[in-house]
């Protein structure tokens, strides 16, 4: 199986590290145009920095903005006004007691892990349609049906992304775009040690402390170990590609599987 993408532009949005950036890596290696997005015109440097030293011929248009906030979303529209591809992958977590949780931070959950996508969907959805291709993909989790007792913000907010893709696939049909939500399991980055070391003993080496986390806090999972970024590239590509022209409105899983699976 070949994938593709010559000739397309996608945007990757909070794409400096992490799933963000095995992403990038996943589009450009399928040789499309992509945009590598950040809050600092640093870190996107350096990441594309880091992408040109793995795929010399790589073509990375840097995309520096908050897309989150207002002014962000237009900086990024303008560095990028059209993509036929867009990866809303932007989005923040952490631990917090559920009675804990202030107004404040639930409304920055909201603002960042869902409106800024639909933000950025509204605006390119329209354009792709116009052209008859494209393909909208929101990195959602398994948090959003399984909600973890110590971040019900962060399911509630995934929960919300699994809704605003089906309902943009629904305003989609028929006109050759497509729209899915991509449910992702437990990913080892830099940011989830972080939050896994909030969880269990910070004295622990890190592939005992991944085992317990997994044994004490997501037991369901079949794979029982952290998904390395590029398992959620890998699909994250196919689905970008004409290769799945077939598949949108889906929740499509790469979340390691469960015991006794809710999912669908």
């Amino acid at each position: 199986m070949r994938i593709d993408l010559t000739g397309r532009t996608a945007l990757v949005t909070g794409s400096t590290q992490g799933i963000g950036l095995a992403i990038v890596r996943g589009l450009a290696a399928a040789r499309a145009r992509v945009g590598v997005n950040g809050r600092s015109g640093g870190s996107v440097d350096r990441a594309i920095d880091r992408l040109r030293a793995e795929l010399a011929d790589a073509e990375l248009v840097p995309v520096v903005a908050d897309v989150a906030s207002d002014d962000g979303f237009a900086a990024a529209t303008e560095a990028l006004p059209d993509v036929d591809v867009l990866v809303n992958n932007l989005g923040i977590f952490e631990s917090r007691p559920a009675l804990e949780i202030t107004d404040e931070e639930w409304r920055r959950f909201f603002e960042v892990n869902v409106l800024a996508a639909v933000r950025l969907t509204r605006h390119h959805l329209p354009r792709m349609t116009g052209r008859g291709w494209g393909r909208i993909l929101s990195i959602a989790s398994d948090s959003a049906v399984v909600i973890p007792a110590e971040m019900i913000h962060y399911g509630m907010s995934k929960t919300a992304l699994l809704a605003v893709s089906r309902g943009f696939a629904k305003e989609a049909a028929g006109t050759g775009v497509t729209v899915n939500s991509v449910i992702a399991g437990p990913t080892h980055t830099g940011g989830v040690e972080d939050f896994v070391y909030q969880l269990v003993d910070r004295d622990l080496p890190w592939d005992e402390a991944q085992r317990e986390f997994m044994l004490n806090h997501r037991p369901q999972s079949l794979l029982q170990r952290l998904i390395e970024p590029e398992e959620i590239a890998n699909l994250v590509t196919y689905l970008a590609s004409p290769l799945a022209s077939a598949t949108t409105g889906g929740a499509v899983r790469v979340d390691g599987g469960y015991v006794d699976s809710i999912l669908p």
